[in-house]
């Protein structure tokens, strides 16, 4: 790994655990091994390497979640696949743990990347979701629309839970939760 991707990726890691205003250029430079030098030969400052790797999470958390909704199976199946893909429920979402953090909020540059990804998400499920019901395997009923922002929803409050309970198992609790209401809808035409 060069030295811009081990800038990029230790400012990714550093941004997950700490946040923006606890990941100093110093704290980078000492997780990516770079100089000071370094840093700023391939990044303008401390803003332009966090967009980096805001945008490297962002593109990961989208590459992650197309592999399940483009595999094989029934809509209903590839929502599960997502749903309950293996992740770390502890550590939480690394593109949904930037959304409580008031500096990259507060930075249109950095947000970017964040808003972004969360309607990508949400209108990708809500079109699976509207090829489910159109095709039948979903309730005629279903709003996809509300039902995407809640499945998202649902994720990351999931993470927020497993965190407070320090226990994996809330999460998965609570993602079976919300596959069992959108598929119990198909069951009450």
């Amino acid at each position: 790994m060069d030295t811009r991707e081990r800038l990029i990726e230790s400012t990714r890691e550093l941004l997950w655990e700490r946040g923006y205003v606890g990941t100093s250029p110093k704290a980078i430079q000492q997780r990516s091994g770079a100089g000071q030098g370094s840093m700023y030969h391939h990044f303008h400052g401390k803003p332009d390497l966090a967009l980096a790797a805001i945008t490297r999470s962002a593109d990961e958390l989208r590459e992650r979640a197309r592999a399940a909704f483009d595999g094989p199976g029934t809509v209903a199946e590839r929502i599960a696949a997502y749903l309950r893909r293996e992740r770390d429920a502890l550590k939480g979402c690394p593109v949904g743990r930037l959304t409580q953090d008031p500096d990259v909020m507060a930075d249109p540059e950095l947000r970017r990347p964040v808003e972004e990804t969360f309607a990508w998400l949400t209108g990708t499920l809500a079109g699976l979701l509207a090829q489910g019901r159109a095709e039948g395997e979903l309730h005629p009923a279903l709003d996809p629309a509300a039902t995407a922002a809640a499945l998202v929803a649902v994720v990351q409050g999931g993470y927020v839970l497993a965190r407070a309970a320090g226990s994996p198992q809330v999460y998965a609790q609570a993602v079976e939760g919300a596959l069992a209401l959108v598929l119990q809808q198909k069951e009450n035409r």
